[in-house]
């Protein structure tokens, strides 16, 4: 998954560009599509780094997400005017997952 992310960083489209495979050993590009040249395997690695590098920063707001009140949630705050007991939950997620 990581290569595809990789060469999408570098403006490819997995739709048209590429096409991928991978036989037990990881995956490879199996076809190349796009009319422009093939990256070469260090500016895949790059890529897949920063990609990587920008995917881990955002581990934060993946656990915040996952622990913020529903919409169902915000709602129903709203409608009971309970909106200090809904800014509280989400404080309390907020600080057990800062931003770095």
């Amino acid at each position: 998954m990581s290569i595809s992310k990789a060469l999408e960083k570098l403006g490819f489209d997995p739709i048209n560009d590429f096409i991928l495979q991978d036989d037990g050993d990881g995956a490879y590009i199996r076809d190349w599509n796009s009319a422009s040249p093939q990256p070469s395997a260090e500016a895949v690695e790059t890529a897949r780094s920063e990609w990587q590098a920008e995917y881990d920063a955002q581990a934060y707001a993946r656990n915040r997400k996952a622990e913020y009140p529903s919409i169902e949630e915000c709602v129903h705050a709203i409608l009971d005017d309970d909106l200090d007991a809904l800014q509280a939950k989400r404080a309390e997620v907020k600080a057990r997952y800062p931003k770095p």
